[in-house]
């Protein structure tokens, strides 16, 4: 089994190490004796969403983002058929943010896809710091780190998980990113998926269902390492051990 994996526009998102996250799904397939083949589908390239089964977006400056506009209006269309059709998607700050409808910044509003019933707009307070996510979705704990001014209203949205630790979406540390379909929008940084193993999983084991159908099943990995630096940062920053 293989899976294609798009990294969408690492020449204008590429902040905080999101792109490890793209190295992180590459070789979890690898552990388990699975392909993964990655497409770097920078700014003005050609996408055939018809050919990938996941898509990693990463974040970027509030310039990059406006740089971005008119590629985006031209992909749209196709990538919103791609979500709508069980396509799997991690979408970080930047990219979480313009899978929305708008981004105001200041004066300037920033088009989004339109993807997700959400929309963000720019306060002077950045947020920054650790986060802690309780998730209905996995066993353990979400971790990861914020830095955005943004302020995201997702509405009726289903949040990514309840913050335990850190402030979110809008900064008053009640919810922290959407899951849509098989869509993952969040602004956690770190890069998210080292340190995050159910997540990686969560996202390739949908997108193999997806290719090959749905008695697919990824073997246990051990995830020792990535467990223990996981436990340790909700001990340290959460229950305070």
């Amino acid at each position: 089994m293989k899976v294609t994996i798009g990294h969408l526009y690492p020449d204008l998102f590429n902040l905080y190490g999101d792109s490890g996250n793209v190295q992180c799904l590459k070789q979890r397939m690898a552990w388990r004796g699975l392909e993964a083949e990655v497409c770097p589908l920078c700014a003005g390239d050609e996408i055939d969403f018809g050919k990938l089964d996941i898509v990693v977006w990463g974040g970027g400056s509030d310039k990059g983002q406006a740089l971005a506009v008119d590629y985006l209006a031209e992909i749209a269309a196709e990538f919103k058929d791609y979500v709508e059709d069980g396509g799997v998607v991690l979408a970080v700050c930047g990219a979480y943010q313009l899978l929305g409808k708008y981004y105001k910044a200041d004066e300037t509003m920033i088009e989004g896809l339109g993807i997700l019933d959400i929309h963000t707009e720019r306060c002077d307070e950045r947020l920054v710091g650790n986060v802690v996510l309780d998730s209905p979705l996995f066993r353990m704990p979400v971790v990861g780190f914020e830095n955005h001014a943004g302020r995201t209203i997702i509405g009726d949205c289903t949040p990514l998980g309840k913050v335990l630790y850190g402030r979110g979406n809008t900064g008053d540390g009640g919810y922290e990113g959407v899951v849509y379909r098989n869509v993952i929008a969040t602004y956690l940084h770190g890069p998210l998926l080292p340190k995050n193993p159910e997540v990686s999983d969560w996202l390739l084991e949908r997108a193999l269902k997806r290719r090959y159908g749905e008695d697919v099943r990824l073997t246990e990995l051990s995830d020792e390492a990535e467990l223990r630096a996981n436990r340790n940062m909700v001990e340290r920053l959460v229950t305070g051990l």
